[in-house]
């Protein structure tokens, strides 16, 4: 029986493979004359399961060739392997391992590799990182200066108050406490070492929408000390009429006295008040690199430690101090040096309330902590009302800020004497929110 394919014939002797007698070389590959249709494979009733497909390579195995079983292809079986595309050959850079978001296919193609970054996406997301970020370092920062704020005057005490106008009222005092001062930050800064505290400054600050006012109390203000509850025993001490110097008010029984009084004799409603010491007021200027000050004329002052030419130049914590303290250097004694404070404090306000200052964590928060740790305020005070009295201070030296000394009418000799007249004209200005057109010495 003849059991050679279709299409073949002659002796078997004839044929190539394995046990051929012929000569020719035995090769599947050698025997391009013979032309045969693929007959189906006989399969075993149980055949083996295929082998796994390794992992690939840059070769291949001939065990696979032709289907994986003998030479005999199977037309539904396929390999995985390439079949001529050799991986990290041809043009456009692909190396076969997504280079350049694509690779090569089994069948020597290309198939999509890496999908392209959704950068939409992205910005939204960082977006919203940043403003969390943002939002928790601000809230942060709000709830710890608040916590810092010495909170130490009860405006409750204060007795026989007047009604409250529009805007808001600070009474600003400046100290010469030495609290938390070393001997040697005593010498340098020149504020002696007498015990206790005297108010070395004082000033309202109106804060309306006709724009900010700041008025300068002399200390040498000749005023009455009314009837007041003192601040510690709450005993009710009587007004008998007698007159002393504003500072006395302070040293006497403190803020709330100082309050009581210069509401008695103002008229004015005082709704915060804010004490900033010697030592304090020095840390917060050098935190923020100095101030700058264009000073028109030259002065010394031995007690304060003065020594200043005339010009633009930047004034450090020490010479700060120096500049607002000096009386005796001036004609008008302590009228001249309340315009010093006046120009003073406005400029430091104008350059700390700043973006490079507020945004700056190396420079806000230096800041705020040599400012709050010695600031003195009232139990009511917020930090938010704080900041608002920052800024209205920036905006005295704008083009609707106001500033001015309390109007003069005389003196006794050392105390001097308010005009009643324009202080109450003031007065009703403030309480009305109006536009101040009184003018002080």
């Amino acid at each position: 029986m003849n059991d050679w394919p279709d299409r073949r014939t002659g002796d078997r002797s004839e044929r190539y493979g394995r046990g051929s007698a012929s000569p020719q070389p035995e090769s599947a590959r050698s025997m391009p004359h013979i032309q045969r249709r693929p007959a189906q494979p006989r399969r075993p009733q149980n055949p083996p399961q295929r082998p796994q497909v390794p992992p690939q390579s840059q070769g291949y195995d001939d065990r696979y060739q032709d289907g994986g079983y003998g030479n005999s292809p199977d037309p539904g079986y396929d390999s995985g392997y390439n079949t001529g595309q050799v991986y990290g050959s041809g043009s456009g850079g692909s190396d076969g391992r997504g280079g350049g978001g694509r690779r090569s296919g089994g069948d020597g193609g290309y198939v999509q590799g890496r999908p392209a970054p959704d950068w939409r996406r992205r910005i939204k997301l960082g977006a919203l990182t940043l403003v969390v970020v943002v939002l928790a370092v601000s809230i942060s920062t709000y709830f710890w200066a608040d916590s810092k704020l010495k909170r130490e005057v009860d405006l409750s005490k204060v007795i026989d108050r007047p009604e409250s106008g529009d805007g808001t009222n600070y009474l600003i005092v400046g100290s010469d406490s030495r609290e938390g001062m070393s001997d040697e930050e005593k010498k340098r800064l020149r504020t002696g070492s007498a015990e206790g505290k005297r108010t070395d400054s004082m000033m309202i600050l109106h804060d309306g929408s006709n724009g900010p006012t700041l008025i300068s109390l002399p200390r040498d203000s000749n005023v009455e000390i009314p009837t007041f509850k003192g601040s510690e025993s709450g005993k009710t001490f009587q007004g008998t009429g007698r007159q002393v110097k504003l500072n006395a008010a302070y040293a006497e029984d403190g803020p709330e006295l100082l309050v009581r009084t210069v509401e008695f004799n103002t008229g004015l409603h005082i709704d915060h008040y804010v004490e900033i010491g010697f030592g304090g007021f020095a840390k917060i200027v050098d935190a923020i690199g100095g101030v700058e000050l264009d000073i028109p004329k030259a002065f010394k002052d031995k007690k304060s430690g003065a020594d200043f030419k005339a010009g633009k130049q930047t004034l450090n914590g020490e010479q700060s101090l120096a500049f607002v303290r000096t009386r005796y250097a001036f004609a008008g004694s302590d009228l001249d040096r309340t315009k010093n404070q006046q120009k003073f404090l406005a400029a430091l306000a104008s350059q700390t309330a700043t973006p490079s200052t507020i945004i700056n964590p190396f420079k806000l928060y230096p800041t705020l902590g040599a400012g709050l740790d010695t600031l003195i305020v009232d139990k009511d005070m917020s930090l938010w009302s704080l900041a608002n009295m920052f800024f209205a201070m920036k905006g005295v030296t704008g083009g609707d800020g106001t500033s001015m000394n309390m109007p003069i009418s005389g003196s006794t000799g050392s105390n001097l004497v308010w005009d009643k007249a324009k202080v109450k004209q003031l007065v009703q200005q403030l309480n009305n929110d109006e536009k101040v057109t009184v003018t002080g010495n």
